[in-house]
């Protein structure tokens, strides 16, 4: 429950703070005195989004501040999980800086404001004289229904649920789409795939066969040349070898006689080992080489083959072809694990829907449980708010749907008088009935709920007499296991308040304020006689407000 409410540069207001007590509270005071105003600020501490029009004095900060008293309503595991500390006592602070900016804290941990809307959501409710229109919103009636039904929890699951179905359908028809859309290139990619597999490519090959095919192409003229080369090395009397040693042995003969004799013998045999070792390799040369046709035909299909790919791919070397086939490979194995991942995905969305389908049924039965239940709770009340023939038609429709909160469809009917046919709320309920039955629907729901605070802005539109005072009651009922506030401008109500703020506005200069204040008892008996008979009080005005409070 709110306890206290601190308010400085808002609107109207230069500075107030005022504390609340648990019980039913009154709100009263002259139209556009500022109870709008108080509501605003309370607003702004919930979450609501605010501008520069909310700042009195231009130049300086808003600051509203609001203490809640939350050690009853087990809140410290959303605290936990938001990574703020928890207070029994916990203080929510909006400012609104001269720039526009906004910053909000709760326990001076800074948060924003969906985290701020979150918590508000467990703290207080507060419904304005237009949300009664909402009860006619299909979605208003659900929940309605689904709290009396407890299916909270029920829901929550189904809707974690219906995330990951509709995540895996979107997926699924991603997929799909590209599993169609690749159909040919997958056939496409798969023949040049297995066109480069067949040719059993090896990195840098290319060189080594246009090598081995000049050799295999031109042996003749190789095996004349070494042979040749190798006459003319080893003939006894002019080969190049016996000159050599005949030069090698003519220079030993002088090398003591000099270092350059000497020096030249040493080059002259170093050539001479070199030539040996030439000789050497043409003779190896000339036992390798054989004439082989047949392989020169491979050799020349082979890199036919290679220049055809090279010229179809438009590259120039082998590796490149090897990093086409490697991309490919992927490519191919990517699309070809297409059809596993899809098929993976419908069993996964055919297990979610089973799930689905089992929670939404669970949550069906729990509803239609729950419709004659919240039907006789409501038809109680409203008999005591001047509605004795009121009736409602609820039926509630398992579909193939799955929509937000389940499955189902509702019709919500309303028909007030006997002989009048059932009709959507919005239709056939005039302001006064919509009025009642929306309090009779919070006084129902506060046996449901754990919701600390209900704050009512003139629920009690289009009534009067002692329909306002069962309301009054009402509201004074529910206050026994809640907090509640209700702004009215009904003696009726106003006087079975606990507590009683009155909100005015005065001018002072050219300067314009709202206050609230506490009315003490007898402060209460004179707004209650002003509420009942004007601003001249008479002693029947004030006897009258004296029984009422009485």
């Amino acid at each position: 429950m709110i306890t206290s409410l601190s308010i400085k540069n808002y609107a109207l207001i230069e500075k107030l703070t005022i504390d609340f007590s648990k019980g039913f509270s009154i709100i009263t005071g002259e139209t556009g005195a500022g109870k709008s105003i108080i509501l605003g600020a309370l607003g702004l501490v919930l979450g609501k989004r605010a501008d520069l029009t909310s700042l009195k004095n231009k130049e300086e900060k808003c600051i509203i501040e609001a203490l809640f008293s939350i050690s009853k309503y087990n809140l410290a595991p959303f605290f936990e999980a938001n990574d703020l500390d928890y207070e029994d006592e916990t203080i929510i602070r909006r400012e609104i800086l001269p720039s526009g900016k906004s910053r909000a804290f709760i326990n001076d941990s800074p948060v924003n404001l969906q985290e701020l809307q979150e918590l508000s959501f467990y703290l207080i409710d507060i419904h304005s004289q237009h949300q009664t229109q909402e009860l006619s919103e299909e979605k208003v009636q659900f929940e309605i229904i689904d709290a009396i039904a407890d299916n909270f929890q029920n829901i929550v699951e189904y809707q974690i649920l219906l995330k990951n179905y509709k995540s895996d359908k979107v997926k699924l028809n991603t997929l799909l789409k590209k599993q169609s859309e690749s159909a040919k290139e997958q056939e496409y990619n798969t023949f040049l795939l297995d066109e480069l597999v067949a040719a059993n490519l090896k990195a840098d090959e290319q060189e080594v066969l246009e090598s081995d095919f000049e050799k295999l192409n031109n042996v003749e003229i190789i095996k004349e040349s070494i042979d040749k080369s190798l006459a003319v090395a080893n003939e006894e009397q002019i080969g190049v070898m016996h000159n050599l040693k005949e030069i090698k042995n003519s220079l030993h003969k002088i090398a003591s006689f000099s270092p350059e004799y000497d020096a030249l013998l040493e080059r002259v045999s170093s050539v001479a080992i070199e030539f040996d070792d030439i000789t050497v390799e043409l003779n190896r040369s000339a036992e390798k080489l054989i004439n082989d046709p047949e392989q020169l035909v491979l050799i020349s299909q082979k890199l036919q083959l290679i220049y055809t790919l090279q010229k179809k791919h438009q590259v120039t070397t082998v590796n490149e072809l090897i990093q086409i086939k490697n991309r490919l490979e992927n490519t191919v194995l990517e699309l070809g694990n297409l059809e596993d991942q899809i098929v993976n995905l419908k069993k996964s969305i055919q297990q979610i829907t089973t799930s689905l389908d089992g929670l939404s049924n669970e949550i069906h039965q729990k509803r239609v449980d729950a419709v004659p239940v919240l039907a006789q709770k409501l038809i109680a009340i409203l008999e005591t708010l001047g509605m004795p023939n009121v009736r409602f038609k609820i039926d509630i429709r398992a579909s193939s749907t799955y929509f937000d909160n389940g499955k189902d469809t509702l019709e919500f009917l309303f028909s007030a008088n006997k002989g009048t046919d059932f009709g959507l709320l919005k239709k056939v309920a005039s302001g006064g009935e919509m009025s009642r039955i929306m309090l009779a629907v919070k006084a129902v729901l506060a046996h449901y709920s754990k919701l600390p605070t209900l704050i009512f802005d003139e629920i009690d539109s289009g009534v009067s007499g002692e329909i306002a005072n069962s309301m009054g009651e009402i509201m004074k009922e529910m206050s026994q296991n809640m907090q509640i506030f209700a702004i009215t401008h009904l003696p009726q109500i106003a006087s079975k308040g606990t507590a009683h703020f009155k909100v005015s506005k005065s001018t002072i200069g050219e300067d314009t304020l709202s206050e609230l204040k506490l009315l003490s008892k007898e402060e209460r008996i004179v707004e209650i006689a002003q509420m009942l008979s004007g601003t001249v009080v008479s002693d029947s005005a004030l006897n009258h407000a004296k029984a009422l409070l009485n």
